[in-house]
């Protein structure tokens, strides 16, 4: 529990964290690197080059700051970071050096108006804060570790197959090498891969969306090729030229928020533009083997007929199904984006719609969904990058 003094100080700090907070991130993160290489293991480099990591750790701090009073309200965040953490094998024993670095990173920027009551606040609240971290990923390290063929941190996995869905998006079957199953995970829920690719210092990690239902002995994950001098394409072009059948990788086990509640029977969307697609081609298939009753509408957006990918199976599911919506635009092509007016006409605003894609086009489409009249709750997403980094 926070006194009364420090949850007013830590509040009074929230307009210079909101005006300086991704000065003062920059910086920690500089510092922690410095006195820390190792972490480079773990932290996306391309998310640190382009400063989005900086922002999203900014994003929270600064909602840690407005809700201090009721830290319960963060919770939906610290839980969807902790399947991220989790995801990355982060350990409690990071969180100490996390905090250390943070602290003195504040003082840097800040200066004299970080007075000694201002830090003591915020290490108080930073101590809270880290514990309840800690308490959420023991609990999923626990839970992971103790289901069926579960597993902690990352295992060695053999690409099984290879297979092109499109001009830049390609499947990887993945099996354990080690011959065993690997565990029932629920669809939307990613993994993350782990590489070292010759000539870098460090492994890189990237998260992957599951793009098939559950399969017992199997994960299969489809991944978009990004252009060579994309920073974020060092893994994706590596996965795409250097890995084929037979090659190994490292993987966690699966992890996410982003998941179809498979409780519901009402009207059900599923929205997509680009590699977005990927965690709904596993909710669709599961709606397809489990509820085919279910009305459905699978709403696509790609940039032309060779970037679509998954066509030919979200065809031959809707073949099972009783009452399915299936249409893809081309924004190459006139009029080739998913429209309010298309919305209003395939999608029932009484039921449950989960969107992915590109920002922009998830800014959009969770816009058009409130317009046509579909509850706050009733919209689900999901989005490539570091947790807290999603427009509101």
């Amino acid at each position: 529990m926070l006194s009364e003094e420090t949850r007013t100080i830590i509040k009074s700090t929230a307009p210079v964290l909101e005006d300086h907070g991704v000065t003062i991130t920059t910086r920690f993160y500089q510092r922690l690197f410095e006195e820390h290489p190792e972490l480079l293991n773990i932290f996306n480099h391309a998310n640190q080059a382009q400063g989005r990591q900086q922002t999203a750790l900014a994003k929270t701090v600064y909602a840690a700051a407005i809700h201090i009073d009721d830290l319960a309200e963060i919770m939906p965040a610290v839980i969807q970071i902790g399947h991220k953490h989790v995801s990355l094998g982060v350990k409690a024993e990071h969180y100490p050096i996390v905090g250390a670095h943070l602290l003195l990173a504040m003082k840097e920027v800040l200066g004299d108006a970080a007075t000694d009551e201002i830090i003591q606040a915020w290490s108080d609240a930073y101590g809270v804060i880290a514990d309840a971290f800690i308490s959420v990923e023991k609990s999923m390290y626990q839970k992971t570790a103790a289901q069926e063929n579960g597993w902690i941190y990352f295992k060695d996995f053999t690409v099984a197959r290879k297979v092109k869905e499109s001009e830049v998006i390609t499947s990887f079957y993945l099996k354990p090498a080690d011959g065993s199953n690997v565990p029932k995970y629920t669809s939307g829920q990613y993994i993350s891969v782990r590489v070292l690719i010759p000539g870098e210092k460090y492994t890189m990690i990237r998260q992957y969306s599951l793009s098939q239902a559950s399969k017992p002995d199997e994960f299969r994950i489809s991944v978009k090729r990004e252009a060579d001098n994309d920073p974020n394409g060092v893994v994706s072009n590596y996965l795409h030229k250097e890995i084929e059948a037979g090659g190994q990788l490292e993987a966690s086990a699966p992890a996410g928020v982003f998941v179809l509640d498979e409780t519901k029977t009402s009207p059900v969307a599923f929205i997509s533009g680009g590699v977005g697609i990927t965690p709904m081609m596993s909710m669709f298939e599961s709606v397809a083997d489990s509820s085919p009753e279910r009305k459905t509408t699978f709403l696509h957006g790609a940039r032309n007929r060779s970037q679509h990918a998954f066509d030919e199976d979200i065809r031959k599911y809707a073949e099972g199904m009783q009452d399915v919506t299936y249409k893809t635009v081309y924004s190459d092509e006139p009029d080739g984006f998913i429209t309010h007016a298309l919305l209003e006409e395939t999608v029932d605003p009484t039921g449950e719609a989960y969107v992915c894609g590109p920002v922009p086009f998830m800014v959009s489409m969770i816009r058009e969904l409130r317009n046509i009249g579909m509850p706050e709750d009733h919209i689900h997403y999901e989005f490539f990058g570091p947790a807290m980094d999603m427009p509101k």
